[in-house]
């Protein structure tokens, strides 16, 4: 098998695997207890919470696990809705968030707040302009994710942050894909609200958290017990903390020479193929993308019969989210950088670690060459019969 989907989920790492497996067995203490062995994985959660915090330059403090991605972006959003709204009801986003952001808008959409989405250019870049034209007296809160989980894309965080700042807004970004594969600074980049996954990172699934700058208000997300001191009600997921705190040490301490490697592999993978197969377009930016992201749509194919082909030949792709497998529908993400139908749905992505070898892209590219040549034949054929 080769895998070409590390932006759907990653392999957990041994050592993160080592990490964890005590917490399954010896130490399997519920943390909220008072007796010894208990206390010892509260502190082990603590630590754990310094842990990830050093890696985006933030404090102990301002770290909540949840359970991934998705829960911290609804506690993000639905949280200023809850607590600023005396001060307005106006939130500002885009039109390329994932799901977990935009259907939490439409939600609190039906509950009174105005949603502004801003648009992106041909790259799936913010335009910097309409943003800073949405901000309003009675905005509360701008959320833009820090780089797009389909077609790659980073945008500029630091300067969102700044604006957002200099306006009195809030600022969210969902760094689900970004976390642990692009250096992070909460104080430099001005974020207020921080959203992160664990099995993006080699980390295992089921754990995430939410990183709130100190002295916003925050509401609890879950109501019962006193776990993260009384915001997240639920006995804490101790293995999957630990998992996450120790694949967020290991990525972060790799952080500068695993981008450079990725970026040899996603580059050398994009001349080939725009070299090699003709019309083919590369979506997203062509260096502001993350190192591992490449985003092709072929025209005159079908995405759904590429993938399923491609799988037959032991590869595994993508055509966009995970989270949106399935659906007919084509990319909104795709949709919104101005894509038509009829190219949008020959759409595949293919997401690199830094275990990708050179002989696996090249028997990839072979092989997508082979079914696009195969696909596109079809297609003519069927056409004539057609006519």
């Amino acid at each position: 098998m080769i895998y070409m989907d590390n932006a759907a989920t990653t392999a957990v790492r041994s050592e993160v695997l080592e990490a964890m497996t005590p917490y399954f067995g010896e130490k399997f203490g519920n943390p909220s207890s008072l007796y010894g062995s208990a206390t010892e994985n509260k502190k082990a959660i603590n630590e754990a919470r310094r842990v990830i915090a050093d890696t985006i330059q933030a404090k102990e403090g301002e770290i909540f696990f949840t359970s991934g991605g998705t829960e911290a972006d609804n506690w993000a959003l639905r949280n200023v809705a809850e607590n600023y709204a005396d001060k307005g009801k106006h939130i500002i986003t885009t039109k390329i968030e994932h799901h977990a952001v935009l259907h939490t808008c439409e939600y609190l959409s039906k509950k009174g707040f105005e949603i502004t989405y801003v648009n992106v250019d041909e790259y799936g870049m913010i335009k910097m302009s309409e943003l800073i034209k949405a901000i309003r007296s009675d905005t509360i809160l701008i959320s833009v994710m820090f780089a797009n989980n389909e077609i790659g894309t980073i945008q500029p965080i630091g300067e969102i942050g700044r604006i957002a700042k200099k306006a009195g807004v809030l600022f969210h970004t969902d760094a689900v894909q970004a976390y642990c594969h692009v250096p992070i600074d909460v104080n430099e980049m001005n974020i207020d609200f921080l959203s992160a996954s664990g099995h993006k990172i080699r980390g295992p699934k089921g754990v995430g958290f939410l990183y709130v700058r100190e002295g916003i208000k925050l509401s609890p997300m879950i109501f019962g017990g006193a776990q993260e001191r009384k915001m997240r009600a639920g006995t804490e997921n101790v293995p999957g903390i630990i998992g996450l705190a120790k694949a967020a040490q290991l990525e972060s301490a790799e952080l500068l020479q695993r981008i450079a490697k990725e970026r040899r592999a996603r580059d050398y993978l994009i001349e080939r193929v725009m070299c090699e197969i003709p019309f083919t377009r590369l979506n997203g930016h062509r260096v502001n993308r993350l190192p591992g992201n490449v985003n092709f749509s072929f025209q005159f194919v079908d995405g759904e019969s590429l993938l399923v082909m491609l799988d037959m030949e032991g590869i595994c792709a993508s055509s966009g989210s995970a989270c949106t497998s399935g659906q007919k529908a084509p990319s909104h993400v795709l949709k919104a950088a101005g894509l038509p139908d009829e190219i949008a749905y020959g759409t595949l992505r293919l997401t690199l670690s830094e275990d990708t070898t050179r002989e696996e892209i090249d028997k990839t590219v072979n092989v997508v060459k082979k079914i696009v040549t195969e696909l596109r034949n079809k297609s003519e054929k069927q056409k004539m019969l057609d006519e």
